[in-house]
């Protein structure tokens, strides 16, 4: 008998989300207002509006609660920035539950040298606060494996940005985050957009957060403990771990993939395939297995690590 895995297993109702996105607080085009009423007329149900904390816009944690709904939440957070990459540029860190009195960093602008906390001790305390800390669009900005070693605090890895993706074709997070569950860092993977609505940057990729209510706290915690699946599109239904196969559900795909330490990886190949099982032999060296699901459009989702040791 198959046993079925978190979070489908958990109590509660998947919700949609994005966790990364500016307004005119920061860099973005619209004011905050618009921006939540715009991803509440998308279907969405909460929302994280994450503005640069930096000097320049005056250390903004944007106060969204006044456009809450019955039917449409927000998180308060941040983008946070200090310390210097291995390249010189300064940290970008998604810190996701902020409370709107933390300390802020020294960080007057994207100078890396006029910020001198390192981003390790940056994300440790964003933590502390009470943070989901996720480490933000790292093919994008060219984060190395040392950069990321460094941020022992964090909690996921953005495997997917869409504004990146769009502007610059550097949207991936998946070497990364890879590299650092080979080293043993179990991590989740979030879907963001990273969206300043100045071009097509939006409602590209979401979390779906798994909890028994639409209220910030309880997504917080459900991100925290990885209650939750990134998407472009495609839904995943159902995973279930039987001796030496994982079963996967899903909303019509094309391919369903398997992937693990180092080179391992299997596939099923289908027309409107939506359930494949994926043998665990391949992964168990390793330690772990992920699971990609790629439609028709080329649209993916991407479950969480799945720890098999």
């Amino acid at each position: 008998m198959a046993e079925l895995l978190a979070p489908f297993s958990t109590p509660g109702r998947f919700f949609r989300g994005n966790l990364h996105t500016h307004s005119t607080l920061s860099d973005g085009l619209l004011p905050p207002e618009t921006v939540c009423a715009r991803y509440a007329a998308e279907g969405y149900d909460f929302l994280c509006l994450s503005d640069h904390l930096v000097g320049l816009y005056d250390y903004p944690i944007a106060d969204t609660v006044p456009f809450r709904t019955p039917t449409f939440t927000t998180i308060l957070g941040a983008e946070v920035h200090s310390g210097a990459l291995a390249n010189g540029e300064i940290w970008h860190l998604l810190a996701v539950g902020l409370p709107a009195d933390f300390q802020r960093p020294k960080a007057p602008d994207f100078g890396a040298t006029h910020a001198p906390e390192p981003a390790g001790a940056l994300a440790h305390r964003c933590r502390e606060a009470g943070a989901f800390v996720a480490i933000a669009h790292p093919q994008w900005f060219n984060l190395t494996l040392d950069d990321a070693r460094s941020i022992d605090a964090a909690h996921a890895v953005e495997i997917y940005n869409h504004g990146c993706a769009v502007d610059s074709d550097r949207g991936d997070g998946t070497a990364i985050l890879d590299q650092l569950l080979h080293d043993g860092r179990r991590l989740s993977a979030i879907a963001t957009d990273d969206a300043h609505f100045k071009g097509p940057d939006h409602f590209g990729g979401w979390v779906m957060v798994k909890a028994d209510a639409n209220e910030p706290d309880l997504l917080l915690a459900a991100l925290k403990s990885g209650q939750h699946y990134s998407t472009q599109g495609p839904l995943l239904h159902r995973m279930a771990l039987s001796r030496d196969h994982l079963e996967v559900a899903c909303s019509p795909a094309e391919r369903i993939i398997g992937l693990g330490a180092q080179s391992a990886s299997t596939r099923v190949y289908g027309s409107g395939l939506s359930h494949a099982e994926i043998p665990l032999a391949a992964f168990r060296a390793g330690g772990w297995i992920r699971v990609v699901v790629v439609d028709v459009f080329g649209r993916k989702a991407w479950s969480n690590p799945l720890w098999l040791v």
